[in-house]
């Protein structure tokens, strides 16, 4: 039997280790700014909407309840700035990550088919190509590439790994080209809540779509803005034609949102407040950890929006890896996320105060 795992590249952070160890042996401990998992607590009322749903012994729906996907439309229309979502117009995901991966194979994509996406990403969209046989592609401009073949164009704004925000000009041309060419685009707008230098626009927005969601669908995620990467809560909005039959493929797969977890989505989607605290804690870690990183000879490039800083000291991206962990800080290689990333290093915004405090006191 042939492995599948045989077509994927290596698990990037299985690399990361040895540096872990270093770093882990410093004698304050380590300071882990490398994958960018919340630490902070999960907001109350999302808890305690999760409790109050825990009695669910049936088989949740995988399309979710009326209540959430009243919670997915309204939210998209509030925050996006989108126009007359209907239900037909969402679909909730078991976290945004397992659709990545997984998307090209539920659209039928296969051998001969073209998957596209940035040069410097989120590893997880070449495996989604890889895993069901198609070509992996990546852009620098993606009205630049040929369209023969290419079925699935992803954007990624506020970007993962280097922040950078496709402003609404950009993403106006990008759609229309998409449209032009018949090729289905899915945006993920996951960090779209976490905008620091500039203020991120979905494509779902009417300045960008016509407002039209026709072969358009934008990607989010309660990961980040909400804590709540362990709940595993993400959702789709955008063209119904793409989502009814993404719905019945997944109806036969089974990918069903925990009913629990869905009634926590509706409460997180319900309040801003929350949001807003946690993007205050961001912010402050982010003012202290980039000046200590300029400080440490470091160069920041895009990084306007995110949960990341993207930075440089203009040497390959491991020896600043290794340096780092040396003074028990540990960051992603910038190569992680493509060739084009070998000298720089990904440096993540999720560790507590005091663990961002420990890191500024060693680059200083």
């Amino acid at each position: 039997m042939s492995a599948v795992s045989s077509r994927l590249p290596v698990f990037p952070w299985d690399k990361l280790e040895p540096y872990k160890a270093t770093a882990a042996a410093h004698p304050d401990g380590i300071v882990d700014l490398s994958v960018g998992t919340p630490v902070d607590p999960v907001p109350d009322l999302i808890q305690r909407a999760l409790v109050a749903a825990a009695n669910s012994p049936g088989y949740p729906t995988v399309w979710g309840t009326p209540q959430l996907r009243d919670a997915l439309t309204g939210w998209a229309e509030r925050r996006l700035g989108a126009r007359d979502v209907a239900h037909a117009n969402v679909l909730p995901v078991v976290g945004s990550k397992e659709l990545v991966a997984w998307l090209p194979t539920q659209l039928g994509l296969g051998a001969g088919d073209r998957v596209a996406y940035p040069r410097l990403a989120y590893p997880t969209y070449e495996v989604g190509a890889r895993l069901c046989g198609a070509e992996p592609v990546s852009y620098e401009d993606p009205t630049g590439l040929d369209p023969a073949g290419l079925k699935l164009l992803w954007l990624n704004s506020p970007s993962n790994p280097t922040g950078r925000v496709l402003d609404k000009a950009e993403l106006t041309r990008i759609v229309a080209w998409a449209r032009e060419h018949g090729v289905l685009l899915f945006s993920d707008e996951c960090y779209l809540e976490l905008g620091w230098e500039a203020e991120p626009v979905s494509v779902l927005h009417p300045d960008v779509c016509g407002g039209s969601y026709e072969g358009v669908v934008a990607v989010h995620s309660l990961s980040k803005r909400s804590n709540l990467a362990g709940y595993r809560a993400a959702f789709l909005v955008g063209d119904a034609a793409v989502l009814g039959e993404l719905l019945q493929i997944r109806k036969h797969g089974g990918m069903m949102t925990p009913a629990p977890v869905q009634a926590a989505t509706v409460a997180a989607l319900g309040d801003d407040t929350h949001v807003a605290e946690q993007r205050a804690r961001y912010a402050a870690r982010r003012t202290a950890l980039r000046a200590a990183l300029e400080g440490h000879g470091f160069r920041i490039e895009h990084s306007e929006a995110s949960l990341y800083l993207w930075a440089t000291r203009d040497e390959p991206c491991w020896e600043t890896v290794a340096r780092l962990a040396q003074l028990g800080v540990l960051v992603a290689p910038g190569d992680f996320y493509g060739p084009a990333g070998d000298r720089f290093v990904r440096v993540a915004l999720t560790a507590t105060d005091e663990r961002v405090e420990a890191a500024v006191k060693r680059l200083g």
